[in-house]
């Protein structure tokens, strides 16, 4: 039987010394403060180990209406019974069971000697299939790519000590984007704990911090209320990562569940955040009808407030620019969109942001990629921040209005007093031709030249003054290239170059590549990504409609996310067009993945944008550091400039029996995009492009707006 609200009122009734993970956290004051938001429980003894604070409380008003009572995990009866009421089964099988009634229907596992018992009884599990990827960062990315793009938790499980230490950056990653994720570990046998047992690993104590809750089992009759816990940790208030540690003698001992034990959450329960005050969202609307120049910054947070958002900014008109998280919950394509802000945002939503004299912040955390130097970030505006996670309201950035609810809450609050009102005195006419102005001076494009004089520009005036008569010699480098651009070729032989690589023709832009890929896939592609220049571009150049769209490693910046994570992604979504683009050296982070998608024949579409560089790094590189590059080439140095692409993905993808392409050329852009996504099953495209190429616009690390980069690049003529 599934856990009820009684029950649950019943658990918080008697909840003396029930230890309490935490889930929601209390407000705590804005400065020297360490980010706690774990609790370890160790549950079938009587030892627990918890993280304790300092006990808050926070003055309310009257709200719109009172909340419902917290619910648990949608239970469902499993598919097929396999035992009698009264039946023993192993642990294991109660796990896997307790697994069904929560929902579940895909995991990603890798098996090993301290989970085989787990994996054994997933066999006999009708309703759940596992996908087996090939390495347990692999499977935890693409739980955390299944739960991006469904909005579902994910679940992965591995075994105990590296299986379990793999786990460790994906967990990392999903605790910073809030992200729904279950992970199950095997564990050496109680009795060899903390005997430096063969593959034994303290992964409670190792994933403390980076953790919403987790458990180490020490009862096989706690296993149906600890996994009923896990999910609803996971996926209530500020969503996040719980992990489950599971002895290998628990998973083979023999008992007869209890499926109605009721969750021991009391306290996690009692922080969940109230529907926001109507006196505050009325103050909220009273600032917005006092502004003359405001913004809607938009993060994660607003995930599932998409159609809220957008009656939103229908009925007051605002701009709207969003976070790397953010992007999706607002389409990219509308008018009033200002696309992404920070680092590597559009000059006109930094620029609006530093002019706004009013900032709607809903679902953000005001990191340091968005705000740079935080004192001059948004310094002219009163700013209104809400979010469902009250130690994130006023961490970063102290707020005029700090509202802590369910976004989609809010939202609906304030377009309900705003429709009543009728939009009286909402006119932003002025402030948006502004910002379209902006938009029309600094339109994300390839590059731009300053003063400098362009390459390019010199072999056009050479062309014009011989008429393209010369024969021309060229070494090997971008001078070739732009030799092939840019003077004109009348007759044969009269073009002398090396053979290598560099002579296919004009180069790619990568940037062209992505917005060729945009118009293939008419922008309603689930795309990933892995971290580095790609994941910018990606998010300049590919059209965003809708939340969980976009799947990237935002707070971690993880390379290896994108492949595993798109893998996930096309389990949760059948029949979507699911595109990882790439970095060369991100996909070689998580490219045995590709067997996975081989063998369950996931038409993954993987997009490799290949400098044979770390091309973030060399960016900074040759803006900060003179251009001297310290071991950021990926490409094989005995090759002296001689063309090989290294390594060679078109052949690697050939291993795993996944067909592929690689272009050279941007008129080959288009058709080799086509194929690709004509193609059935996964696809792999290698689209090599220049590495000194940079990702503009950019603030500098700790900058204002009044140090954004225009133009520039790593090109030395």
């Amino acid at each position: 039987m599934a856990t009820t609200p009684a029950s649950l009122a019943a658990a918080a009734a008697a909840a003396t010394a029930a230890p309490e993970p935490r889930g929601i956290r209390p407000p705590r004051a804005p400065v020297h403060r360490l980010r706690l938001r774990h609790h370890a429980t160790r549950v079938g003894c009587s030892t627990v180990s918890v993280s304790t604070r300092p006990a808050t409380t926070t003055t309310t008003t009257t709200t719109r209406s009172q909340p419902p009572p917290p619910q648990p995990p949608q239970a469902a009866e499993p598919l097929q019974r396999r035992w009698g009421p009264t039946e023993r089964r192993k642990g294991a099988d109660i796990l896997v069971e307790a697994l069904e009634r929560c929902g579940v229907r895909d995991v990603f596992g890798y098996p090993g000697g301290a989970s085989m018992e787990i994996h054994q009884a997933l066999t006999r599990s009708p309703a759940i299939r596992n996908h087996l990827l090939r390495h347990e960062q692999g499977e935890a990315f693409a739980a955390s790519g299944y739960a991006r793009s469904s909005g579902r938790p994910g679940v992965c499980v591995a075994t105990s000590g590296p299986g379990a230490t793999n786990l460790v950056s994906a967990l990392a990653d999903a605790h910073l984007d809030s992200v729904p994720l279950v992970a199950i570990t095997g564990q050496v046998p109680r009795r060899m704990i903390g005997t430096d047992a063969f593959q034994e690993t303290p992964i409670v104590e190792l994933t403390r911090s980076i953790t919403k809750h987790n458990y180490l089992v020490l009862d096989v009759d706690d296993i149906p209320r600890v996994i009923n816990e896990a999910f609803f940790l996971a996926t209530t208030g500020r969503p996040g990562p719980v992990l489950v540690d599971i002895p290998k003698d628990i998973q083979q001992q023999m008992a007869v569940p209890s499926w109605d034990a009721p969750m021991r959450l009391p306290g996690y329960i009692s922080r969940l955040p109230k529907p926001p005050s109507a006196n505050l969202l009325d103050e909220v609307i009273r600032l917005v009808g006092d502004a003359e120049r405001p913004v809607l910054y938009v993060g994660g947070g607003c995930s599932a407030s998409g159609d809220e958002l957008r009656r939103f900014v229908e009925l007051t008109g605002i701009p709207v620019t969003t976070t790397l998280m953010g992007i999706g919950n607002f389409p990219s394509d509308d008018p009033l969109s200002l696309r992404m802000l920070g680092m590597h945002g559009t000059v006109y939503a930094n620029y609006a942001v530093d002019t706004a004299d009013l900032l709607l912040a809903l679902g953000v955390r005001f990191d340091d990629r968005v705000t740079g130097k935080v004192e001059a970030f948004a310094s002219r505006a009163k700013i209104v921040h809400v979010d469902i996670d009250p130690s994130e309201l006023g961490k970063n950035k102290q707020p005029h209005v700090s509202i802590c609810a369910d976004v989609k809450l809010a939202l609906q609050g304030m377009n309900a007093t705003l429709e009543q009102q009728q939009r009286k005195n909402l006119d932003f006419s002025a402030w948006r031709s502004e910002l379209e102005k902006k938009k029309a001076e600094f339109p994300l494009g390839y590059r731009t030249f300053g003063e400098e004089i362009p390459p390019q520009y010199a072999i056009q005036v050479l062309d014009e003054v011989t008429n393209g008569e010369a024969i021309v010699a060229t070494g090997v480098g971008q001078h070739q290239m732009w030799a092939t651009q840019h003077y004109t070729f009348r007759r044969p032989r009269q073009w002398l170059s090396s053979a290598g690589l560099r002579t296919f023709g004009e180069e790619i832009p990568p940037q062209y590549a992505i917005q060729v890929l945009d118009e293939v896939t008419n922008g309603e592609a689930i795309v990933a990504t892995g971290v580095g220049q790609h994941q910018m571009w990606a998010t300049q150049h590919y059209t965003f409609r809708r939340p969980r769209q976009w799947l990237s490693s935002a707070g971690l910046g993880a390379m290896g996310f994108g492949l595993p994570a798109a893998a996930g992604a096309a389990v949760a979504n059948p029949g979507a067009t699911v595109v990882d683009i790439d970095g060369d050296g991100s996909l070689l982070m998580n490219i045995q993945e590709l067997a996975m998608v081989r063998v369950e024949n996931l038409p993954v579409k993987v997009m490799v944008l290949n400098n044979q560089h770390l091309g973030m790094v060399v960016q900074w590189e040759d803006r900060f550091y003179d251009a001297n590059r310290a071991h950021t080439y990926l490409g094989n140095p005995a090759a002296n400039g001689g063309g090989e692409v290294y390594p060679d993905f078109v052949t690697i993808a050939g291993g795993f029996g996944i067909p592929a392409a690689r272009v050279t050329r941007k008129g080959e852009v288009r058709a080799a995009v086509e194929e690709m996504m004509a193609a059935p099953g996964p696809y792999l495209l290698d689209v090599v492009v220049p590495h000194q190429e940079h990702v503009l616009p950019m603030i500098p690390s700790n900058g204002a707006f009044k140090d954004i980069i225009v133009d520039g690049g790593g090109r030395r003529t």
